[in-house]
């Protein structure tokens, strides 16, 4: 490379970052905020629930296709577009006067996620040459990792000092400055060869389907479910029959990329779970500060950081088999920590053991997932493979955060009704609990016994969910037992 083409490649770098990581963080940093969101536009847990559903649903269904979009028309002006809607969508997040625009507001934040995580990648895998793109990526990953520990503190910061509104109003001059940045330093590519068509019907058939089968579960009604489950049904029929295929089902007749794609699903959906509902514990129920609360998973994110290479290495040394099958017992045994503590304690004795052993868990199992999906088709559905990977961790998400959100409320709802009895506060407080119990442990009282009973309560349904996440995690490293064998099955 002559020294223009370093100087752009700098740029590439730099832009793609910065655009990546405003989608990254969201999704953790908003957890931090959701207990002030909560507490500021008097949400019910449905709607705290919304929120994050809302922008998961669009990202999850929409990933693909927008991968798509950029291989045809340009990755640098789907990326672009991305971002505008992304920050532009931010800010409508910031300024939202009440629950139901947020939602819609984080809606429109998916949509442009959906067009510029994929376009991100595409972008450094289009303009770094072969021998420099491992580099290149190296040096992404690093850097977005890095933004995603300092992420939840920065955002837990601003709501604390300032106001939840600033963890999505930070997007607008990150956003800016992408644009500027690969407007004006970063080259065109596309994929080139025979325009493809796009399978825009399953893209809308993801999204409605999946979007049913969410409500079904957050609004407790039935026949979404089934509506969404038999448009699900059509998608996957839809998809065995489609010229373009938005997901390729022939690649799911590769066992390892079976296996390692319910690897995924069982795994991510006990870590989505525990990610959501964790801040909400620290705030509501330990007393941890919002800044508190965005640092104490910081060990957990620096420890995959710090030891990806050993855990690449471990592919080298054992293959991937091993690894997967070791990492989510060790997730295992991390989420039954996290049930360990109850309304008391300091973070070094309670959540801290948990935080380093579910890191390392997680830090066991990702290198060694990456490469066996890489690795179990050829090398010219390598990407597709990648999306639909990454599509299957986003629907973990979805719908775990959904079904944990029905099972914690219903565990809290018994649990309260019990405590309130056993506490012995008047009626007049537990009638006035129990006309805000949608909201969990953000219900308001200023008797002591009856907060100490909403806090017991969802202490209780919060270990319910971390059980089922490791009943999921042990799922998880059964499935790579069953399924996985060698790595260079697609080679």
């Amino acid at each position: 490379m002559n020294k223009s083409t370093e100087s752009n490649g700098s740029w590439v770098l730099v832009a793609t970052i910065l655009g990546s990581s405003m989608a990254f963080i969201d999704g953790t940093v908003v957890n931090v905020a959701l207990p002030a969101i909560q507490q500021a536009l008097h949400a019910t847990i449905a709607e705290v629930q919304w929120i994050v559903e809302s922008y998961a649903l669009f990202l999850a269904a929409l990933l693909l296709i927008g991968g798509s979009l950029g291989d045809r028309y340009g990755r640098r002006r789907i990326f672009t577009i991305g971002v505008v809607l992304f920050f532009l969508a931010s800010a409508w997040c910031g300024l939202a006067p009440n629950i139901r625009q947020l939602i819609l507001a984080r809606g429109l934040q998916g949509i442009g996620g959906a067009m510029l995580v994929p376009g991100s990648l595409a972008l450094i895998s289009g303009y770094f040459p072969e021998k420099e793109r491992g580099r290149a990526i190296g040096t992404w990953s690093g850097f977005t990792a890095i933004t995603a520990a300092i992420g939840p503190v920065m955002g837990g910061w601003f709501t604390e000092h300032g106001s939840w509104r600033w963890v999505f109003f930070i997007n607008i001059p990150i956003g800016l400055a992408v644009v500027f940045i690969t407007t004006w330093k970063v080259p065109e590519s596309s994929a080139g060869g025979q325009p493809q068509k796009f399978d825009w019907l399953g893209g809308v058939l993801a999204a409605l389907g999946l979007g049913g089968v969410v409500f079904a579960l957050i609004q407790s009604v039935p026949a979404a479910g089934v509506v969404g489950s038999s448009i699900l049904i059509g998608l996957f029929w839809w998809e065995a029959h489609s010229p373009s295929p938005m997901i390729p089902l022939g690649l799911f007749r590769s066992r390892n990329f079976s296996g390692a794609n319910l690897l995924t699903l069982f795994l991510y959906s006990a870590l989505s779970g525990l990610l959501f509902f964790f801040p909400l514990d620290l705030i509501q129920v330990q007393g941890y500060s919002p800044t508190a609360a965005g640092a104490a998973l910081l060990p957990f994110i620096l420890l995959m950081f710090l030891l990806s290479r050993w855990a690449g290495g471990l592919v080298d040394r054992y293959g991937a088999k091993l690894p997967l099958v070791v990492g989510p017992l060790v997730a295992a045994a991390g989420f039954a920590l996290f049930a360990r503590p109850g309304t008391t304690g300091t973070y070094w004795t309670t959540f801290f053991p948990a935080v380093l052993t579910l890191g390392l868990g997680m830090t066991i199992s990702v290198a060694p997932l990456t490469t066996t999906v890489m690795n179990a088709v050829g090398a010219d559905h390598a990407g597709t493979a990648s999306g639909i990977n990454n599509a299957v961790s986003r629907v973990a998400g979805l719908l775990a955060i959904a079904v944990f959100g029905a099972l914690l409320t219903g565990v809290f709802r018994n649990a309260l009704d019990q405590k309130l009895l056993a506490s012995g506060v008047t009626t007049e407080t537990r009638t006035g609990i129990e006309a805000q119990r949608d909201r969990l442990a953000a219900i308001e009282t200023t008797d002591l016994r009856g907060r100490q009973a909403v806090r017991e309560a969802f202490v209780s349904g919060y270990r319910t969910v971390l059980w089922v996440a490791v009943g999921l995690a042990v799922a998880s490293s059964l499935s790579a037992a069953a399924l996985i064998g060698s790595e260079s099955e697609g080679q």
